[in-house]
């Protein structure tokens, strides 16, 4: 009795034994199978470029021979988008551009519009983040939602009366954003234009001159919105005031 009890206990033992080297091995070989994750590397680029467009090389970047890139089967993938953006040329380790990339579209009205892809390596396996920051340029002109305002103002308004004109908008931001309106010279209103506290600017009509209805029943000016872009795009919209009658004249014999 007493020898089984001993044999038993040895071959339990033995079995703890390699159930800890079974488990450490199987750790290792897990671990061993993790894609290395390396440092990010960064591009940055305007929107709307031709697909093909070289916008850096990484395999210089990351320090790769170009001829390891087909043997280790180098990809781009997507990292959280639903599409691949970005390609690369395995013959010379560029980055290309794989489809079009239209900042608005992707980021709107964003500070930052940043894409994110990955390099993929393997034999063995490695990844590299890509960080692809896309440029804005002036491709949206200012744009008004309706094509006419219409005011009716009586001729008897006072000098300095103000009328608030419809905001225009543009997709595009910075500088290629709106920066100011204008409008054709008449004689009887300025334009002020005021910019808002959280961004973006409007304007007003100010009436310089007293209507007279006698004289002039309508008033037709047109209102431009420009950007600060290079070429610089506008928009525009008609103001049509129709003048209202007031009782400024005594019957005359």
């Amino acid at each position: 009795m007493l020898e089984w009890i001993r044999h038993w206990s040895c071959m339990n033992m033995g079995h703890k034994e390699f159930s800890v080297l079974g488990l450490v091995i199987s750790l290792g070989v897990f671990l061993l199978a993790l894609p290395t994750v390396c440092g990010d590397v960064a591009y940055s680029f305007p929107e709307e470029m031709k697909r093909g467009s070289v916008v850096g090389n990484i395999a210089k970047d990351i320090g790769l021979e170009v001829g390891k890139l087909a043997a280790r089967k180098a990809r781009i993938d997507a990292d959280g988008n639903s599409k691949r953006y970005c390609d690369i040329n395995l013959g010379t380790g560029d980055i290309i551009v794989a489809d079009r990339i239209d900042r608005e579209g992707l980021c709107g009205k964003k500070a930052s519009c940043i894409l994110k892809q990955e390099l993929v390596l393997e034999n063995p396996l490695e990844l590299h983040r890509i960080n692809v920051h896309v440029q804005d340029i002036n491709d949206n002109s200012p744009q008004f939602k309706k094509n006419t305002i219409k005011f009716e103002i009586r001729e008897s308004a006072t000098k300095g009366s103000r009328y608030r004109l419809d905001e225009a908008h543009d997709a595009d931001i910075g500088q290629n954003a709106i920066q100011g309106y204008s409008i054709e010279a008449n004689e009887n209103f300025r334009l002020n234009v005021i910019a808002k506290s959280g961004g973006g600017k409007y304007s007003e009509l100010v009436l310089e001159k007293e209507l007279d209805r006698e004289k002039q029943q309508e008033l037709t000016i047109v209102l431009v919105a420009t950007d600060g872009g290079a070429p610089q795009r506008s928009g525009t919209v008609v103001i049509h005031v129709t003048v209202l009658d007031a009782n400024d004249n005594a019957p005359v014999f």
